[in-house]
């Protein structure tokens, strides 16, 4: 059972990752879509940062330190549920689908950038309320452009949302 169970979402996985990669070909949505998953890369998290540093605000400094904390736990975890599902990238394992990104080395399984943006979203939208909706917006489009871009799997962003939210979540318990 557990095994129908886990070949229906791999099935599915597959048919989505597909028709979200068939979309691609419009010259000027395909340019749009490649720098939106490039602005999830982490330069941009890393430059906000430093700037917000110039900033004396208690909030601030407080939402960088649950940054700091989250983006601890986020990598490692990352990093180790890569190395223990080893999980091929769509374009190695799918027919028809081809990377439009250059393809990090690393495994699949889960989305780093969708982590990432979340995550960053989550604390941005401390600061600027808002602006919370266009921050979850740019989060979900950074998620959606790996899928896009053939290098991820819609289950990968999926997890990668779920991770960097309880990452920023634990690093804001500890902080707040």
């Amino acid at each position: 059972m557990i095994q129908t169970f886990i070949q229906n979402i791999e099935n599915w996985d597959n048919s989505l990752c597909l028709k979200i990669y068939s979309w691609n070909g419009r010259r000027l949505f395909d340019q749009l879509i490649y720098w939106v998953s490039r602005s999830g890369d982490g330069y941009l998290y890393g430059l906000i940062g430093v700037l917000l540093l110039f900033i004396r605000n208690e909030l601030i400094l407080n939402v960088l330190l649950a940054g700091l904390i989250a983006f601890a736990i986020e990598l490692p975890v990352h990093a180790i549920l890569k190395r223990l599902t080893k999980r091929s990238r769509p374009f190695l394992r799918i027919s028809g689908i081809q990377y439009l990104i250059a393809p990090p080395k690393s495994m699949s399984f889960p989305s780093g950038h969708t982590a990432a943006a979340f995550l960053f979203a989550t604390l941005m939208s401390l600061l600027l309320p808002t602006l919370a909706i266009a921050f979850f917006l740019w989060a979900a489009t950074v998620g959606f452009s790996r899928v896009y871009l053939g290098v991820h799997y819609p289950t990968d962003v999926l997890v990668g949302m779920i991770l960097g939210l309880i990452s920023v979540k634990i690093g804001m318990i500890v902080v707040f």
